[in-house]
């Protein structure tokens, strides 16, 4: 029989293997943890850079052709000719003010070949660009050379940031002046701000110098990133991209590092709120010269770590009870009893903490619902550019014809031209006012809605990019009302989306179809219906599941499950089976809305 003392001793010895065990294990499972984790988060923040420089190069490319087609407009030529004519520079500053509204850029100047300001947008307003000198801006001294010009800088008249295109006005071959459009970044670092709260992350943009202009959070702006040497601020001062900005420093902990594209760092940001710790990762978007920085907060993960640990630490001292079963067995089925209890509420407390999370979860779905909306629009782009080229370009036309006639004295000539002109402004001003009306935030009102007229806006979305793939349409609409009682803009979101689908889905096909019923009897159905391959049986069951997509395009992999969640909180329901004759096909079933009669 083992003596008091050699009883101590074993215990005591079996007592350092297990604090020595539990020490190896919690390490093991750290570092694995905060590897893994870090790992996936510089995953998810390569494609949160994709999408966001997609969307900004996007928002800028809108603008990038206009200088150029505006410098091929002859009273621009005319304007830096007979400058001296106040008659002939009114009319320029007129065609400028009105070119400003229609393009919703912030500002459009003309300067001469000495960098002066001859006619503005901004022409009567007291901080006016006329008569100031630009002949030190970059943007400028590319234009003058023959090329053209873009770059950011913070206005000198207006002290606002913007990004500026310039192209050169020529004149048999001579550079007469340069054209200027300036765009507000403001708007593109608001609806950057918003992707950036619905991904739950952070973003920087920031200049060759290290400069940050561009931020989600507004303590970040004006900061460098490395630290200002007094050479590197009489540069800042020479060049005076930021006007009278004061540029400070970001306290960063390391001090900011300039690395490759696929390096990972971790920072601590302090700030008036605090300390936090973020992963960067940066790219750089070539065309504008500007560096993009993702900045993932490190606190999910960290608060995540505790947790996991303590289960690791759990199943580990379950294991060596279990060892220790054959020798005191007694003793470790108490323990092992205790433990489970200790288990059990673990998961009752992790049980908790999920249904917190949900609940949060439901709270996020309206920023989901918009973010989804802006990606269809990133995607649309590009026949909405063409959409809204063809009409400028028709009214440039116009506009030089009425020239001449008005040049002949063909009044009546000129006013039908006007006429027409008229009506172009009108066209441009509707598919603006859809897309805007497509892009704001739902009120989250409910209220009875046409089916067909719900499937008309949807279609006016979409219209550019069905031209642009040359989808034929076979559209079957309602003879009389039919409506349903939810919102309009989410219904509208969920056809736009579906469409959308269908188009990316016959992009291999050699004759596009798109089919659209509607019927209405006790239940109002639409069926969207594509020619395209179809949906495999093994995404049956999870095509409408959160973050899974079968599209080779960078997506949220939500649309989808947004649309179903949208639909069933309408009292609907949405469905996809494969046609017989190949394609699939989407139903969605409301309710029909009955209205009362008083």
């Amino acid at each position: 029989m083992l003596s008091f003392s050699s009883i101590k001793k074993r215990n005591f010895f079996i007592g350092m293997l297990l604090i020595i065990g539990l020490l190896f294990t919690l390490k093991i499972t750290y570092w694995y943890l905060l590897e893994q984790g870090t790992e996936t988060i510089a995953e998810q923040s390569d494609k949160q850079i994709n999408e966001l420089v997609i969307f900004i190069d996007n928002a800028l490319s809108h603008y990038e052709n206009i200088p150029a087609v505006l410098a091929q407009n002859p009273i621009l030529e005319q304007g830096l000719l007979d400058q001296q004519n106040p008659q002939t520079i009114e009319k320029l500053n007129a065609y400028l003010s009105e070119l400003q509204q229609v393009t919703e850029s912030s500002d459009i100047y003309l300067t001469d070949a000495l960098g002066v300001a001859i006619a503005a947008s901004n022409w009567n307003i007291p901080n006016s660009f006329i008569n100031n000198d630009y002949s030190f801006r970059p943007y400028f001294i590319d234009a003058i050379s023959g090329k053209s010009g873009q770059y950011y800088a913070v206005g000198t008249s207006s002290n606002k940031r913007g990004f500026y295109f310039a192209n050169p006005v020529y004149h048999k071959g001579v550079v007469l002046g340069v054209i200027v459009v300036k765009v507000d970044i403001s708007l593109i670092e608001q609806q950057s701000s918003g992707i950036a709260i619905a991904s739950q992350y952070e973003f920087m943009i920031s200049d060759p110098d290290n400069i940050v202009f561009l931020s989600s959070i507004n303590s970040w702006r004006f900061n460098s990133l490395t630290p200002l040497t007094q050479a590197k601020r009489f540069s800042l001062n020479a060049s005076k991209r930021y006007a009278n900005r004061p540029i400070g420093e970001l306290r960063l902990s390391p001090g900011f590092i300039v690395s490759d594209a696929d390096t990972s760092q971790v920072y601590k940001i302090s700030s008036l709120d605090g300390n936090a710790k973020y992963l960067e990762r940066h790219q750089l978007m070539p065309n504008a010269n500007w560096n993009v920085h993702i900045l993932a907060p490190m606190k999910p993960l960290y608060e995540s770590l505790p947790p996991v640990m303590l289960l690791a630490a759990t199943l580990y001292l379950l294991l060596a009870l279990f060892i220790l079963y054959s020798i005191e067995r007694r003793k470790n089925l108490r323990r092992m009893r205790q433990e489970q209890n200790q288990l059990e509420q673990r998961v009752k407390d992790r049980t908790l903490a999920l249904e917190q999370a949900n609940t949060q979860l439901k709270d996020t779905q309206d920023e989901l619902i918009q973010a989804a909306k802006l990606t269809v629009i990133g995607g649309l782009s590009a026949s909405i550019n063409h959409e809204l080229n063809q009409p400028l370009a028709a009214l440039r036309s116009y506009a030089q014809n009425t020239q001449t006639f008005i040049d002949r004295n063909m009044i009546d000539d000129a006013g039908s031209n006007i006429k027409i002109m008229i009506e172009l402004t009108d066209r441009l001003a509707d598919i603006i006012g859809q897309f805007k009306s497509f892009t704001r935030k739902s009120q989250g009102k409910d209220s009875a809605i046409e089916v067909n007229q719900s499937i008309e806006q949807a279609l006016t979305i979409v219209q550019p990019e069905m031209d642009k793939q040359s989808v034929r349409l076979s559209l079957t609409l309602l003879d009389g009302k039919c409506q349903i009682w939810g919102d309009s803009v989410r219904l509208q979101q969920v056809l736009v989306n579906l469409i959308s689908n269908a188009i990316v889905a016959m992009q291999q096909s050699t004759e596009r179809q798109l089919r659209i019923e509607v019927y209405c009897d006790s239940k109002v159905n639409i069926n969207i219906q594509d020619n395209g391959p179809g949906v495999r049986e093994s995404q049956m069951s999870k095509i409408f599941e959160p973050y899974y997509t079968t599209s080779e395009r960078q997506g949220l992999g939500l649309g989808l499950s947004i649309s179903q969640r949208i639909i069933e909180s309408m009292q609907g329901s949405i469905t996809v089976e494969n046609a017989q004759q190949g394609g699939a096909i989407f139903h969605i079933i409301l309710p029909l809305y009955l209205r009362e009669e008083v």
